[in-house]
């Protein structure tokens, strides 16, 4: 809407009257300005949320597959796109602000809204494709679980998969992790855990570091023997259980050699270095072949629970479902392995 402004008025002789006549438009308030040719928001956004999940530009980059410029530009845009500061950054730290907080909340909703809406329109919510990122224990991910790996890659050949071996908890968001392969308890209240399996396990020793002592009858007389310890399931303590009758005894140990590593640990007791309480699917060849003895074979240490683990989301992609569908059936198959409570 005009306004007209009459400033000045100039009068000459009573005959004359001169107007000044200016026109000023009101001033509507600045729209953000748009991204810059090219910009996709969706990508725009995932780069904001690769970020923040990542811990830094740098690490988004890798992730992303591109250059750390190029996230720092698309922050960028995201940010005068936006009109907002969304997030503070120094050298040695980057915050969200309280916009940013807001935007990271409604970005991963909208992404997952995003990727459930392609795979609708699509008709490909049931075909899995992309690349599925895998994390699973060195032990069992070098062996045991190469076989329903090939199954699932042969079946769905549009899938790719990465498969990182490594003995620790995952951080999904930060390492763009898919799901991993945990065995032992899962006491991580954020995530979804899927029980596939129990794993036996059995105490075991070398003929020769057996040879001259009396034969194990109850787990009591395990005590004395030296002694090996896996230290991500027992180091100073031991406890057994006795099949049936359910009688439990506890005795405590001085290992000679503790380690991270079952197939050190399986070494070792080849080695006649001491006793140990091993997983039975790795050394259950070992035993048939007499290389390494079952001992006290009614008693046993409480089976160790396997679990596909993955981060709650709004949306699963196909090739997580049927990866949990796959290993789900493939596990109490394997060598040395249960089903649940069997």
């Amino acid at each position: 809407m005009g306004r007209l402004f009459c400033p000045d008025v100039a009068l000459g002789s009573g005959l004359n009257c001169r107007f000044v006549i200016r026109l000023a438009y009101d001033r509507q308030p600045a729209s953000p300005p748009p991204p810059p040719p090219g910009a996709d928001r969706i990508e725009l956004m995932q780069t904001f949320v690769r970020i923040v999940e990542a811990g830094s530009l740098s690490a988004a980059a890798q992730q992303l597959g591109t250059s750390q410029p190029t996230v720092s530009r698309r922050l960028q845009a995201l940010e005068r796109s936006l009109g907002i500061k969304l997030l503070q950054r120094s050298t040695h730290v980057m915050k969200l602000t309280e916009d940013g907080d807001r935007c990271f909340a409604h970005a991963k909703a909208l992404l997952e809204d995003w990727r459930a809406m392609e795979d609708d329109l699509r008709g490909t919510a049931d075909t899995p494709r992309g690349t599925l990122r895998v994390l699973a224990p060195h032990a069992f991910g070098q062996d045991q679980f190469i076989a329903p790996l090939m199954a699932y890659l042969r079946r769905y050949p549009e899938v790719d998969v990465e498969w990182m071996l490594h003995d620790r908890r995952p951080n999904f968001i930060a390492e763009g992790i898919d799901c991993a392969i945990q065995v032992g308890a899962v006491d991580d209240p954020s995530v979804v855990a899927v029980r596939l399996a129990e794993v036996p396990r059995i105490v075991l020793a070398a003929p020769a570091l057996m040879a001259g002592r009396p034969t194990p009858r109850h787990a009591q007389d395990l005590q004395p023997l030296p002694w090996l310890a896996l230290s991500t399931f027992y180091r100073r303590e031991v406890t057994l259980t006795q099949e049936p009758g359910g009688e439990a005894h506890t005795f405590g140990i001085t290992p000679r050699l503790a380690t991270d590593s079952l197939y050190a640990l399986r070494s070792a007791a080849l080695a006649g270095l001491g006793a140990c309480i091993s997983s039975a699917w790795i050394v259950d060849n070992d035993v048939r072949q007499g290389h390494l003895l079952h001992l006290v074979p009614n008693w046993h240490a409480a089976p160790l629970p396997v679990y596909l683990v993955y981060p709650y989301a709004r949306f699963y992609p196909a090739r997580l479902r049927l990866f949990l569908e796959a290993m789900r059936g493939a596990m109490p198959g394997l060598v040395g392995m249960r089903a649940v409570g069997s």
